[in-house]
């Protein structure tokens, strides 16, 4: 007796061959590391638009906030004052925040903060809304926002390859680059809308813009916690264990070098702009809001460059040209004349910088053990954002005694020297381009037993 044999139908195979070079199609499309790859995770997707979102309001946020303090005291030490509430825990907070991220489960970590960022963002809107607003209350409302974020920074850092796979970091790297300055771009541009004329409206609006980074984080599964989680291990141990990764390693040593004195010296510009438009440009409001977008724009299109078309590049070279075409494009915007050469120039400064940034966040990020990624991440949050206020202030000082032009080129100077430091070659064996399984939407639900945020 003949015993039938089930074959598919024809259609089936015909999809099914159908099916097969759509996926060859699609893998010959999102080359590895390019940012078409890391938007292919629909996790990282979730988490890319959600924190987009969010940025916006902050930077919403942050054009209004300087603005209130300002008309609130018309004391430019009061505005330095929220200034420093606003980025100084970047400095001293980002350390320990990736101590946590290191030790406790990175997306509640995120939600928390988010969270606690938004009910101060809600509590700094009533406090505007007050016949006669309380000073120190506002500061503390920004700081406690300040203190959330330098928290989520290194947890936020260190999920990355958890959500697209280390082969796929230097797209993710540039795409979170990219939104980040796109942000800065948006942002302020909404918050002239006249609905958005009062500054408590904005912050209501910027608490709002936190439900999506909360609601991306917490509908997505990926592997949140820590991959070595020492409960018992001292918290300072644990720090200065990560301190130990950065020395002993020379390629982070180096990169997170660079990037501290860069942004302590180089980027003063930048939170100086204001000033120097006005002084040296003759610049109304208007027209320092779009040189700082300018700015934005051109570090956009820097953080998508190194993503893209500069993917394939050596880091090493990427960072020694980026900071050398800094250096001179930072010169030429220190001496500009006119609008046009400012215009042109600032684009090109913000270009470079991120070209610079970009290119030692993805080495980092490829260099770093698992283990150690939330510490690491976190000495990478206290030395680029964290230095760049403390910059900032050390500059001014020097601008009133030597003017603006001498100390941005005193930043070029020191863009330039940085160059024989940035030498990102590793010598340790290289780690497989697999990495850790890319994320994806929690359509299925967990298997018994299974600890949250694993499958």
């Amino acid at each position: 007796m003949r015993h039938a044999v089930d074959r598919p139908a024809p259609h089936r195979m015909l999809h099914g061959f159908k099916g097969e070079r759509a996926m060859q199609s699609e893998r010959r499309v999102h080359r590895p590391g390019s940012p078409r790859a890391a938007l292919a995770s629909k996790a990282f997707r979730w988490v890319f638009l959600g924190t987009f979102a969010s940025n916006i309001g902050t930077w919403m946020q942050n054009v209004a906030l300087l603005s209130f303090a300002d008309q609130l005291t018309g004391d430019a030490t009061f505005v330095g004052i929220v200034t420093m509430a606003q980025l100084g825990p970047m400095l001293i907070i980002s350390p320990i925040g990736g101590v946590l991220a290191d030790r406790f489960d990175r997306k509640r970590i995120m939600i928390t903060a988010a969270t606690v960022q938004a009910t101060m963002s809600i509590a700094l809107a009533f406090s505007a809304m007050a016949v006669a607003p309380s000073k120190l209350l506002i500061v503390l409302c920004v700081l406690g926002i300040g203190i959330a974020s330098a928290i989520n920074g290194p947890a936020s850092q260190a999920t990355t390859p958890a959500l697209v796979g280390r082969a796929n970091l230097a797209g993710a790297v540039s795409l979170n680059s990219a939104q980040m300055n796109s942000s800065r771009v948006l942002g302020p541009i909404l918050a002239m809308v006249p609905f958005l004329h009062s500054p408590s409206t904005v912050f209501f609006v910027n608490a709002s813009t936190y439900l999506f980074v909360i609601a991306a984080v917490g509908f997505v599964r990926f592997d949140s916690r820590p991959p070595h989680n020492p409960d018992r291990e001292p918290v300072l141990r644990q720090f200065a264990g990560g301190l130990r990764a950065a020395a002993d390693n020379p390629v982070l040593g180096r990169a997170l070098t660079t990037v501290s004195l860069y942004s302590l010296f180089s980027l003063a510009y930048i939170y100086q702009m204001a000033g120097f438009a006005r002084e040296e440009l003759g610049f109304d409001t208007q027209g320092y809001r779009l040189l700082f977008g300018t700015f934005g724009f051109g570090a956009a299109v820097g953080a998508i460059a190194v993503g893209t078309k500069l993917a394939a590049a050596d880091r090493t070279l990427l960072v020694r040209v980026g900071l050398a075409a800094f250096a001179l494009s930072l010169s030429v915007f220190s001496l500009a004349i006119n609008g046009p050469v400012a215009f042109v120039s600032v684009a090109c400064t913000g270009f470079f910088y991120f070209i610079v940034i970009t290119a030692l966040s993805t080495a980092i990020q490829h260099e770093v053990d698992d283990a150690n990624r939330g510490r690491i991440m976190g000495l990478w949050m206290m030395g680029w954002a964290g230095l760049v206020p403390v910059g900032s202030l050390i500059a001014g000082v020097a601008i009133d005694r030597v003017g603006f032009s001498a100390v941005f080129i005193v930043g070029g100077v020191t863009a330039v020297a940085l160059i024989p430091l940035a030498n990102l070659s590793s010598t340790r064996p290289r780690r497989s381009a697999r990495g850790p399984r890319r994320g994806s939407l929690s359509t299925t639900p967990p298997r018994p037993g299974a600890a949250p945020g694993r499958r």
